[in-house]
């Protein structure tokens, strides 16, 4: 049983991290470009989540926004085919870690309260991807990094 979980652990490795970087996307398309409207904030463009921002504190909103929708439309794909990932899941992990701290300043533990229980377990993926690294199928492996 050993050597097969060893076998798949590649596999595994790479699962999560393409899984980790793909589910940053569609919340970029959402807050950049209006897509899947009927969905979470109703901050469907960089100005109205610049306001967003700025009515929470983090300012100067336009400046987050602009961070957020980068690290998701750019940094999610990045992450996805194991370029930079690292570096990449060093961002990734850290915007969790804010929205962790929003979560639970807006509603506490649990998800069906926007509570940072859902936030709180992509951030623990983060957090895997970047210790093991872009691993045996990734383009950083490819590339010799």
């Amino acid at each position: 049983m050993e050597s097969l979980l060893q076998a798949l652990s590649p596999f595994a490795d790479a699962l999560l991290r393409v899984a980790v970087g793909l589910a940053l996307v569609p919340h970029g398309l959402r807050n950049t470009f209006g897509l899947f409207p009927n969905t979470g904030l109703s901050t469907l463009n960089l100005a109205d989540m610049a306001k967003f921002l700025d009515g929470r504190g983090y300012r100067p909103g336009i400046f987050w926004a602009w961070a957020i929708s980068v690290t998701q439309l750019a940094g999610g794909p990045l992450l996805a085919l194991g370029l930079f990932t690292r570096p990449i899941a060093a961002v990734v992990m850290i915007f969790l870690v804010v929205a962790d701290v929003e979560r639970w300043r807006v509603g506490r533990y649990f998800w069906n309260r926007l509570g940072l229980e859902y936030t709180l377990m992509w951030t623990i993926a983060a957090f895997c991807v970047l210790v093991r690294g872009g691993g045996l199928y990734s383009l950083d492996h490819v590339l010799g990094w």
